[in-house]
């Protein structure tokens, strides 16, 4: 599901900051429809003076948007916002906006493009995708490679299981927030359900046979777990187990038949 080669208007700049839980490093993408255009910067990343300055060689730039408020996507903008002259910072949590109201659902017109804000909550709260002419701009909400933590309390694993149901119907060009470009943003979508579906099964099993704290039940599910990961994936069974519970109170309220399938 890989792609050789992206649209010539979009520009990928990795980030020097790779890591377990940011792959190869955190992506920057800079679309500019023309080149008599500025560009709209997407992520720009950590606060690294030369991934920075490569983003700035980059302009005339109209604005920098946000696709959620992790510091290995947002640390940088401020900066790069003034090596840009003041150029505005929009993002869906207003603390990350710089001169410029915070994003909304809707659809953001220019430099030449059509930019649709698909509000995207479940690995943060204020994470936001973007969609512009055949490609989704996902953040971490859908990653390259591996799949994307959800890790409590901010990230909510109901709200991420709808916005992957929302995504499952744009079979677009995938540009992730880490990790390579994937050709079925759709495809992909169906799959990080099937293997949340299956984690919660596996997380319900190792409830039933006695696993009682978070870090009980990652022992049971992720045995082979890299120690680099462990915090993150009890984080991640944090909200696994905030979804259950969810799910258990709605059930006394309204009977088992109202509840969600998943």
């Amino acid at each position: 599901m890989g792609v050789d080669s992206l649209p010539e208007w979009v520009t990928l700049l990795v980030a020097p900051n790779p890591g377990p839980m940011t792959l190869d490093g955190t992506n920057t993408w800079v679309l500019r429809a023309s080149r008599n255009l500025e560009a709209i910067i997407i992520d720009p990343g950590p606060q690294d003076d030369g991934h920075l300055a490569d983003i700035a060689a980059c302009s005339p730039v109209s604005s920098i948007l946000i696709t959620h408020g992790h510091h290995d996507h947002v640390e940088g903008a401020a900066k790069l916002s003034r090596l840009l002259g003041g150029v505005p910072v929009r993002a869906a949590d207003p603390q990350h906006c710089i001169n410029a109201d915070p994003l909304t659902a809707g659809t953001l017109a220019e430099a030449g493009l059509e930019i649709e804000v698909l509000p995207a909550p479940g690995h943060t709260a204020d994470s936001v995708c973007f969609l512009a002419n055949e490609a989704v701009f996902s953040g971490d909400t859908i990653l390259g490679r591996g799949t994307a933590v959800v890790a409590w309390p901010d990230g909510d694993l109901g709200a991420y299981l709808r916005t992957l149901e929302l995504l499952s119907a744009y079979p677009r060009l995938l540009l992730p927030g880490h990790g390579p470009a994937l050709s079925d943003c759709a495809a992909v979508a169906r799959t990080y359900l099937a293997h949340r579906r299956e984690r919660l099964t596996q997380v319900r099993a190792a409830l039933a046979a006695g696993a009682d704290t978070p870090a009980a039940v990652v022992d049971d599910v992720y045995p082979d777990i890299d120690p680099k990961l462990r915090s993150a994936a009890e984080w991640s069974v944090r909200a696994q187990l905030a979804y259950l519970e969810e799910g258990l109170g709605r059930e006394s309220l309204a009977g088992p038949e109202q509840l969600d399938p998943l």
